[in-house]
């Protein structure tokens, strides 16, 4: 099942982000919601002075410690569980740093988000960042992270066990009659009561303006007068609200595989579901160039290409085929569909995909699609999971009303999420309406992010991205007083550290010299 998120595997350190997984499928506006109305509304500054309730929070001092983790230090960081009722109570938030190696004058901390929502940036900051960004980055930067509230290490929500999450992750999402229908509905309601018995509290406070302004408390307990930032996925939404909230305070941001937040749900969900078919694609057209494609021989169209994935997915529908799995899972419909769906963030994994297909479709051996999909939901082998996709559907039904609120209005749009997505579109649909059964009112609503008066901000786009859309960037490049638009003519998600130099030096550069790239430069 497909929610919008935007997910990062920290392993290996390429983003993620989740589609309209299971998990999470909410995101904007109500369907009555246009973005034409939806833009007219611009997302407020923040005062500029610290209210005197909150002085407590900006003035605490981190206790670092030894993270185990060799080269890392730990901390946790109090924030008021309700900005607008700070007495109220906390919620602590976990924080990580590896101060900077020198040499060269040290430009402060940059923080890092992997986005998701749910993904940790802790974890991403010890596995990839923290080791991995460009050593002149690393020389001059105190690299840092803290996982957002209800994620991960900060007070993390938690809706099924592992078992629970084995079941919800094979719900069909292509429901063929009412029977189905009633069992999709009642999963997301399952899903959605155990987020609401986890943390009744919590539930009601982790919204991305929320986690922005836990992010300045951040940036005052580290001493720095600004915040600079590389954020990816949904961590763009993030820094591009803090810089709505506090353009004065905007230092450095790079915002890598951008969203737009004005978009209402139906519409975000239905770009996004192009998106994924515009990446499919082109996997496909590589897929048939090389011996031995599962899906067709040399010359055959990417349309034919995906009617065949379809029939092979029907074939699944009516019959899983084994994956020797510890836990007797098969392989089904909807976890070949999430496989799929993971392996078009990144074209090194396309043959991966390739290889997977092969086993799946020749010798009815699940296990490699299988894999894709545990590494989307976070999956461990002995059948735990992450909080990723528990805390991806608090945050995206929290943000933003959700897309869809029956069936019906569902069945409705499957005609334009099908033509958006040949592939994919009825699942991603139907993946749209788990918000429906939140058992938190939504808080939030689209809107433009301006941020007048902040210092240059770079937004990056990438042209074939499957999860964020190429279109999202120009727009929130647009949106922003100060915003600069960089491309990259390329496949997968986000682009930074990705393999382009061009990308890669216009980005080192800003970070280090606060030059930011010519509005509109292109990178292949």
């Amino acid at each position: 099942m497909h929610s919008r998120s935007t997910l990062r595997r920290t392993r290996t350190g390429f983003a993620l982000l989740a589609v309209a997984l299971l998990a999470s499928a909410c995101s904007a506006t109500g369907a009555s919601t246009s973005a034409s109305s939806a833009a007219e509304a611009s997302l407020a500054p923040l005062p500029r002075a610290t209210p005197s309730n909150l002085a407590p929070y900006y003035e605490q001092k981190p206790s670092w410690r030894d993270c185990g983790v060799p080269g890392f230090q730990c901390a946790t960081m109090k924030a008021p569980l309700d900005y607008a009722k700070p007495a109220e109570g906390d919620v602590r938030l976990a924080v990580a740093r590896k101060k900077a190696t020198g040499p060269g004058k040290r430009l402060g901390s940059l923080l890092v988000n992997p986005g998701g929502p749910g993904g940790s940036a802790v974890g991403y900051l010890q596995n990839f960042a923290g080791v991995g960004y460009p050593e002149k980055i690393r020389a001059r930067y105190d690299m840092v992270a803290v996982d957002p509230r209800g994620v991960a290490r900060s007070e993390p929500v938690e809706c099924l066990d592992g078992r629970e999450m084995d079941t919800y992750t094979q719900t069909d999402t292509t429901p063929d009659d009412e029977r189905e229908t009633g069992e999709l509905v009642r999963a997301y309601k399952k899903f959605a009561e155990g987020c609401g018995a986890d943390a009744p509290k919590l539930l009601r406070h982790v919204s991305t303006v929320e986690t922005a302004r836990d992010m300045d408390l951040l940036r005052a307990v580290l001493g720095d007068e600004k915040l600079k930032y590389v954020g990816a996925s949904y961590g763009t939404l993030l820094g591009a609200t803090y810089a709505g909230l506090f353009p004065d305070r905007v230092g450095r941001l790079v915002l890598d595989g951008a969203m737009d937040p004005s978009l209402p749900a139906r519409q975000l969900n239905l770009e996004q579901t192009a998106g994924f078919e515009t990446a499919f694609e082109s996997f496909a057209k590589d897929c048939v160039r090389q011996t031995g494609c599962p899906l067709g021989g040399k010359g055959t169209p990417a349309g034919q290409v995906g009617k065949n994935l379809k029939t092979f997915f029907a074939e699944l529908d009516a019959r899983p085929i084994p994956t020797e799995d510890a836990d007797g899972r098969e392989l089904t419909e909807s976890l070949a569909t999430t496989g799929v769906i993971a392996a078009m963030y990144d074209e090194a994994a396309w043959r991966q995909l390739r290889e997977a297909l092969t086993s799946a479709t020749k010798k009815k051996d699940g296990a490699g699609l299988l894999a894709l999909s545990d590494s989307y939901y976070e999956r461990e082998a002995d059948g735990r999971y992450s909080n990723l996709m528990s805390a991806n559907a608090a945050v995206n039904c929290l943000d933003l009303p959700a897309a869809f609120s029956s069936p019906d209005e569902v069945r409705a749009a499957l005609p334009d999420f099908e033509k958006a997505s040949p592939v994919f579109g009825e699942g991603l649909a139907w993946a749209s309406l788990n918000c429906a059964y939140w058992p938190v009112h939504p808080s939030g609503e689209p809107h433009r992010i301006v941020a007048d008066g902040a210092s240059p901000i770079v937004v990056v786009g990438t042209v074939r991205d499957p999860a964020t859309p190429y279109r999202w960037a120009e727009a929130l490049a647009a949106q922003l007083s100060s915003g600069h638009l960089l491309t990259y003519d390329g496949d997968g998600h986000t682009a930074y550290n990705r393999g382009s130099a061009c990308v890669d030096s216009a980005i080192n550069a800003y970070l280090l010299r606060g030059t930011p790239p010519t509005d509109g430069k292109r990178c292949s």
